[in-house]
């Protein structure tokens, strides 16, 4: 999972560009993926604030644009390794409670509990409830699915998690929550935008700036939930 507020930009993006030589055991590949890494400002920023990973940027400023985070009480993280949005949500607002899963280790966040598991196993949901103590406001979801290089699969495998998740969404919200899933180019599937909107007052799509310009990747931002008696014992 993984800019900046327009009042921090000062200090994290500025700097000197970096040139990486090829190292003997190093490919052409990784050493642009280094050479990017090192002159990403989001990168430097995420270090100097103290961010696991420049995705942070991403949800700060998917909040400065839709406000979600400061009256959430009950938040899900889905995908939440290595733990920047978890992390955004403490710092912004301490007194949420926060239950994240994935499939990959997470290393502790104050405040948060981490299950180690697949968001796809039929115990997930209950376990998530059951480690944030009741049902979320806010449902988070950075997943994607490993990409295999074929631009419509991946588009397909990862709208099928946000599918999931956006169910987990419908059968789990308090009434009034949120929901943030990531998608990729071209945005929710029909499927995927014809549940959300029979289900919250808001649908609508950004590209948050730290997302990189070569990236694919979307977020879509579903807010006020009707509530289940309000068309999602029928969403599909």
């Amino acid at each position: 999972m993984s800019g900046g507020k327009d009042g921090k930009s000062g200090g994290g993006r500025g700097g000197l560009h970096v040139r990486v030589k090829t190292a003997r055991k190093r490919t052409a590949s990784s050493t642009r993926w280094l050479q990017r890494q090192l002159n990403d400002p989001y990168v430097r920023q995420a270090q100097a604030e103290g961010y696991r990973s420049r995705a942070a940027y991403k949800l700060i400023e998917i909040d400065e644009k839709f406000g979600l985070l400061k009256k959430a009480r009950a938040v899900v993280d889905l995908g939440i390794t290595p733990g920047g949005w978890s992390q955004v949500v403490r710092k912004t607002n301490p007194r949420a409670r926060v239950a994240g899963i994935d499939l990959l280790a997470c290393e502790p966040i104050e405040g948060v509990a981490i299950l180690e598991m697949d968001f796809m196993d039929d115990a997930a949901p209950d376990a998530l409830i059951e480690a944030l103590g009741s049902a979320p406001d806010l449902v988070l979801s950075d997943m994607a699915a490993n990409t295999v290089g074929h631009p419509q699969t991946d588009h397909l495998r990862t709208i099928g998690l946000a599918e999931t998740a956006a169910d987990f969404a419908v059968q789990t919200l308090q009434p009034g929550g949120a929901f943030v899933a990531k998608v990729f180019a071209g945005g929710a599937d029909r499927e995927l935008l014809t549940i959300l909107k029979r289900n919250f007052t808001t649908v609508k799509h950004a590209k948050p700036p730290a997302s990189r310009k070569g990236s694919p990747e979307l977020y879509v931002i579903a807010q006020g939930f009707k509530g289940r008696s309000g068309g999602a014992d029928d969403a599909g």
